[in-house]
């Protein structure tokens, strides 16, 4: 305040007038009030309902340092960099500008000599501005942290190991080998720098981080491919030009024309852009230039027109599939609307009805209403989706009461629960004597709740406000049931939240706390429009109590029974283990008394030997030889009589 009261004075000159300075400070202070009530609020209900963390743990958080410790040693010794952070990526966007300066440049230098020789002091100057650059960037990558087990790794020492045995290293050493020191013997030379294009890797690095750190990635790519164009030109000029000079200016119709004969064509500019305009011709295979005379300039442009038909039919199909990329949203949604006109057509709907669906078809574009926020949020986890669901809602939640009470868990499932509804104007939300199955919640848009011809007003309704949810509640003992209590239409073009009666109680099912709370408010709302019966009510209550002991005992029941049965068969498990066992000792008993005898089988020679044949022969004797096989079965019987008939015979328990 004493601030402002010094402004105040020197402006107006109004030293001796107290009165305004109080009126202006109050107004001030009110303002100042209002803004910072409004700012604690919103980070109070985002902070009440966030559901995930807002920074790492405390072991993986990144230190915190100011301006002052860039001048301590202690800094450069300790800091490590986040390769997702926005500092390295508005570092690597000057890296790569030094890339793209070295690619032009120095071929540039080395064919045209005027830049050269006119401007060397500029370019020297740049050129180790690019050198220091680039020896930043050898200290920022042995510094870049990596993921472990989803933390990222900040020890420097294994950090600058890792950099170190890694491809990028050597070609960051290969990139700074200071080949200048050759200045001193030959001079100032621009080819000696071509080592500077090893590191030309992070130029397509950079373009990878701007898909994805800016909010227009196909503006992105476009750009990456215009700027290849042009590199790929700008080199094969430069070639043309180069042999050009080796073959001889003006030599046959194919070289450039000798500057000493035609005026003019010995200026830079000159030279350049014919070369470049030869290039583009060439290697669009667009044709239109002289036909090549000796073999090197014979394979040259054959060289050229190979790479041409590679490399721009590569880029132009990219060109053609980004394009047809960006505006693919669009043209999915003009399939919609065509797919609604044929139907239309085909049903031989009224003008005026057509006329509305097109309308709304409109709003819903316009207003960016068309897109789905499940399927654009589908492949993020559950947790992450509600929070950016809140914030995405969070204008139009703060303002609804039922919510500022509510637990954050059910407030997460109730957002992802939530579904967007554009209504048209003069559209029925909902009529008096309706079975209500939703609830809605107003995003944007005025409604009025009139009465059943629709000519009466009662109330207008306007953003934030809740109605429907007496209907989707099932409070006992309300008079309507579940019938509206009222119409509600549109004014305008609405914008609408609704949310079912199945997922409401689906949600409420897992918090008793809320459910209990909302429907507290729901019989409020009924008694103050009398519409509630507290007999009823009670009697319900006590049939939902009744109901609920009812089912306890059921289940208390069921797990008796259940108890019952296991003990029932372990005693029938117990009382056959016994017979069991007696059995296998029977079994045991019969083996060891009854005696194996051998049966002695003849050797029989391989002459002996005969095929056996369906018909016997004269000689054989088949009825003695079952006779022999009867009384050896008969002694074996014998033999084992004694050991049954001693044998006890089981239990028949």
């Amino acid at each position: 305040m004493s601030l402002f009261k010094k402004k105040t004075d020197t402006s107006d000159g109004n030293t001796g007038n107290p009165q305004l300075k109080t009126k202006w400070g109050k107004a001030i202070t009110q303002v100042t009030e209002i803004q910072t009530k409004k700012k604690t609020e919103v980070e109070c209900f985002l902070e009440r309902f966030t559901v995930t963390g807002r920074s790492f743990s405390a072991e993986n958080e990144a230190p915190v340092y100011h301006f002052k410790d860039i001048f301590k040693p202690k800094f450069w010794k300790e800091v490590t960099i986040d390769p997702s952070g926005t500092s390295y990526y508005y570092f690597s966007l000057a890296l790569m500008l030094c890339v793209l300066y070295n690619l032009l440049i120095i071929i540039l230098r080395c064919v045209f000599p005027q830049p050269h020789e006119s401007y060397l002091i500029v370019f020297l100057t740049i050129d180790y501005f690019c050198d220091v650059v680039y020896l930043i960037d050898m200290f920022c990558t042995s510094r870049i942290g990596f993921l472990e087990q989803g933390l990222l790794v900040r020890d420097v020492p294994r950090l600058r190991k890792r950099y170190m045995n890694s491809w990028k290293f050597m070609s960051d050493i290969c990139s700074l080998v200071p080949f200048d020191l050759v200045y001193l013997a030959i001079g100032v030379r621009a080819y000696l720098r071509f080592n500077r294009l090893v590191k030309i890797w992070r130029f397509k690095q950079f373009f990878h981080m701007a898909e994805t750190h800016t909010n227009y990635p196909n503006l992105i790519r476009v750009s990456n491919l215009i700027l290849y164009i042009i590199i790929i030109i700008h080199w094969f000029g430069c070639i043309y030009f180069f042999i050009s000079s080796i073959i001889g200016f003006g030599s046959d119709d194919w070289v450039y024309k000798d500057p000493a004969v035609n005026p003019g064509f010995e200026k830079f500019w000159q030279q350049y852009s014919v070369s470049f305009y030869w290039a583009t011709l060439t290697l669009t295979t667009i044709g239109d230039t002289e036909y090549p005379v000796t073999p090197e300039e014979t394979w040259f442009c054959i060289l050229c027109s190979l790479m041409g038909v590679l490399i721009f039919a590569t880029i132009f199909g990219n060109v053609g599939a980004m394009i047809n990329h960006m505006d693919a949203s669009r043209t999915e949604f003009q399939n919609k609307v065509d797919n609604v006109k044929r139907y239309m057509d085909l049903r031989g709907i009224s003008p005026d009805l057509q006329e509305r669906v097109v309308k709304w078809f409109d709003y819903t574009w316009n207003n960016k209403q068309s897109i789905d926020d499940k399927e654009a949020l589908m492949f993020l986890p559950e947790k992450l989706r509600a929070e950016l669901s809140i914030h995405v809602h969070m204008f139009t939640l703060k303002r609804v009461a039922i919510f500022q009470d509510c637990e954050p868990g059910l407030l997460v499932e109730l957002v992802l629960k939530l579904k967007l509804q554009v209504y048209s104007p003069g559209d029925f939300i909902c009529k008096k004597g309706d079975i209500g199955k939703e609830m809605y919640i107003i995003k944007r848009g005025k409604l009025q709740v009139v009465s059943e011809d629709g000519t009466k007003v009662f109330v207008t309704l306007s953003d934030g406000a809740v109605f429907g949810e007496i209907s989707v509640l099932n409070i006992a003992g309300n008079k309507t049931g579940n019938r509206r209590t009222a119409s509600v239409k549109t004014v305008g073009y609405s914008d609408l939240f609704c949310l079912t009666k199945n997922d409401l109680w689906e949600a409420l099912e897992e918090y008793p706390d809320a459910k209990k709370m909302l429907l507290e408010k729901g019989k409020q709302l009924l008694r103050k429009d009398k519409l509630l019966d507290e007999e009823a009510a009670i009697r319900e209550e006590k049939k939902q109590q009744a109901l609920v002991s009812k089912i306890e005992m059921i289940v208390d029941a069921v797990d008796d029974i259940q108890k019952r049965i296991e003990t029932l068969s372990e005693k029938v498990d117990r009382n056959a283990a016994p017979f069991s066992r007696s059995r296998s000792l029977t079994m045991m008993d019969m083996g060891r008394t009854a005696p194996i005898t051998p049966v002695e089988t003849p050797e029989v020679s391989p002459s002996q030997h005969k095929p056996p044949s369906p018909i016997p022969e004269e000689d054989e004797t088949p009825g003695k030889d079952k006779n022999k096989e009867n009384d050896d079965v008969k002694k074996q019987t014998k033999t084992e009589k004694p050991a049954d008939s001693a044998k006890p015979k089981p239990d028949s328990k």
